[in-house]
């Protein structure tokens, strides 16, 4: 990673080398097995100054060449534009190897959304390259206008498939300030070169000869590993020649951040302040009137991120979103802000990039570093941060997609504060599965108990809601199978459903052929759940960090009584192991006329960094062998 602040009077740096075409033998030589390629990338950003303020537009160019005649399904391509964004012209064509231009005739316009995102209004267009055969090369030119100078989105060099080539070039006056940033992994791929002329300077960053990126379900979002370009305008000089700041530090962000909340109503209207009267009725403690509210408005405001335009940064007044109902990120954690200020409770709103951002309000301050909005609650001096979008949010829990990352307090409209969200110890999120069996002469007879503390309990809670009556029986045999595919559940119970942060499961079951006996002799395997049978991390391939959805401690018991007349004959040893990424413990003990495993590992990891794979993978190579373990019981 990189951080370079650059000023007018920086040295001129040659342009990159011309790209050299090459041939479809050349490519397949050097991506062997691959069927595409791209081979020229290109982005144009041509900045400004037009009656003082920043007026940007821009051009891309894609290349696609395809080495094989089953790649027509990586024909289809598409792009994005929006409000913000307003899409120029554009074209695509093929063009065939005996040279023919065969056009794009239809492109198809389709809305696309995403979870948590402030702004999305956007659209995607989908098209398909006609005649892809190998050799065959897609093109695609596009233009558009970008009308919110505080938008500019990040370039990215990688993709799924190799890289020839990829560019981007910025152009602006040289009364301007341009701040870049590299982030993701092996960032050292981006070249960059700078060229003065009389009036403006262009920037140029480019890669060559890119493997294609790899994709794995543990990944976490490609902005966390994906080589790639921040930039924006810092500042400026206007046409009066005064020094104007545009993004310069975190204060030119909350400044432009404040301003969509400045004119939303603060006070809680009749109707609002009525509902958090009694919400708050016979409540003495802040801890409990912002218990009760919260818990309100997650069971009676239903999340619906419909957002358009301006309405992606500026929340709805809270007496219009109490009235209908449901709301935006933005709306749920206002109306919080406006029922705990009128509850006499400290809240402000707040700004707040998930995980999938890997981004600092000190490190980028431009509207990238954030896709959130929730309400943060000043309870005994200690911030208590609210987002009411997850319905089964543990109160005094951050939501799973915040841990860790910096918030952006509103305390007034020209005060903030960045304050980092805490990672829930792994303590406070367990798993304990518990199965006690007893041998018969048709099989295994036995029953289960799972207990969840923390997020898992939150996360079963939500599994449980979202389950139709009709068919839970069904979903749930999964989160109680063990042993075999002969496993048969014989009934369930689901314990106290009132408390998000504790749940219990109850069942009994039936499994045949899983214990086996030879004369006297009973044999059995006790580990019923072997955990981590496939998360042996892929060294040296895996190229991107693995992320985990929360710190967690689990234990898994298996307690096996003992036939009468029958004593242990071979009881595994067992074994702990211990490196600085995690470990486990697994115990074997006879106790009263029974026999008990005990397995426990704890995770204390957010992301996994890939200079750690090989200590992670150590813990499963001492952890494997141990599976195969069996206890055998023999006649007294």
């Amino acid at each position: 990673m990189r951080f370079k602040t650059i000023k007018i009077s920086a040295i001129l740096v040659s342009l990159p080398f011309l790209l050299q075409a090459q041939s479809e033998a050349e490519l397949k030589k050097k991506y062997p097995g691959e069927e595409a390629v791209v081979v020229r990338a290109a982005e144009h950003y041509e900045i400004k100054l037009s009656k003082g303020v920043p007026v940007i537009t821009s051009k891309e160019t894609r290349q696609i060449m395809y080495l094989s005649d089953n790649a027509v399904h990586l024909g289809r391509h598409r792009f994005y534009h929006s409000g913000f964004h307003e899409l120029g012209e554009y074209e695509a064509y093929t063009q065939t190897p005996d040279n023919r231009k065969i056009r794009v005739s239809q492109f198809k316009t389709e809305s696309s959304t995403s979870a948590g995102i402030f702004y999305d209004d956007t659209k995607e267009k989908v098209f398909d390259f006609p005649s892809v055969t190998t050799g065959s090369v897609g093109n695609l030119k596009l233009s558009y206008k970008h009308k919110n100078p505080y938008l500019l989105s990040p370039h990215y060099f990688s993709r799924g498939i190799p890289v020839v080539y990829n560019e981007l070039k910025i152009s602006f006056p040289n009364e301007m300030t341009i701040r870049y940033l590299f982030k993701g992994m092996n960032t050292d791929v981006i070249k960059f070169s700078e060229e003065k002329k009389k009036n403006e300077t262009i920037y140029t960053f480019y890669v060559n000869d890119l493997p294609a990126e790899k994709s794995y379900p543990d990944a976490p979002s490609y902005a966390w590993y994906s080589p790639h370009v921040v930039f924006y305008i810092e500042s400026y000089r206007n046409d009066k020649g005064e020094l104007v700041r545009h993004l310069k530090d975190s204060t030119d962000l909350y400044r432009l951040n404040s301003s969509f909340i400045r004119d939303v109503k603060k006070e809680a209207g009749s109707e609002l302040k009525a509902i958090t009267d009694s919400l708050i009725a016979g409540k003495n403690s802040d801890r409990d009137k912002t218990q009760s509210i919260f818990r309100w408005v997650q069971q009676h405001i239903k999340y619906v991120a419909f957002e358009d335009g301006m309405e992606g940064f500026v929340p709805r007044n809270a007496d219009f979103v109490c009235h209908r109902r449901f709301g935006d990120c933005k709306d749920m954690g206002n109306l919080l802000t406006v029922m705990l200020n009128a509850a006499g409770v400290k809240a402000y709103n707040t700004w707040i990039g998930t995980r999938k951002l890997p981004y600092s309000y000190r490190e980028i301050p431009t509207p990238i570093v954030d896709n959130h909005m929730i309400c943060t609650a000043l309870i005994d001096g200690e911030y208590i941060f609210l987002d009411a979008t997850d319905p089964d949010c543990i109160f005094g829990f951050p939501t799973q997609g915040i841990q860790g990352k910096e918030a952006l307090v509103a305390l007034s409209p020209d005060s903030f504060r960045i304050v980092t969200v805490p990672v829930v110890p792994a303590e406070k999120n367990t798993a304990v599965d518990s199965t006690y069996i007893t041998l018969t002469e048709d099989g295994i007879k036995g029953k289960i108990a799972l207990h969840f503390t923390g997020y898992y309990a939150s996360a079963m809670h939500g599994y449980l809601n979202n389950l139709d009556e009709r068919d839970r029986e069904q979903r749930l045999k999964g989160s109680f199978s063990r042993g075999s595919n002969k496993f048969r559940l014989d009934g369930y119970r689901i314990g106290d459903l009132s408390d998000k942060n504790k749940l219990s499961m109850f069942a009994d079951f039936s499994l045949s052929d899983y214990a086996k006996k030879s004369g006297d002799e009973w044999f059995i395997n006790l580990n019923f759940r072997k955990l981590f049978q496939s998360s042996e991390i892929d060294i040296p391939n895996r190229k991107m960090p693995v992320e985990y959805d929360f710190h967690d401690r689990v234990e898994k018991v298996v307690v096996l009584e003992i036939p009468e007349g029958y004593k242990v004959g071979y009881l595994p040893s067992g074994k702990s192991f211990w490196n600085d990424v995690w470990g486990f413990d697994m115990n074997y003990k006879e106790e009263n006329n029974r026999v008990i495993l005990t397995f426990r590992y704890t995770q204390r990891h957010l992301l996994l960094p890939v200079e750690k794979f090989a200590e992670s993978n150590e813990v499963l190579r001492h952890l494997f062998p141990l599976y195969k373990e069996t206890v055998s019981l023999v006649k007294k």
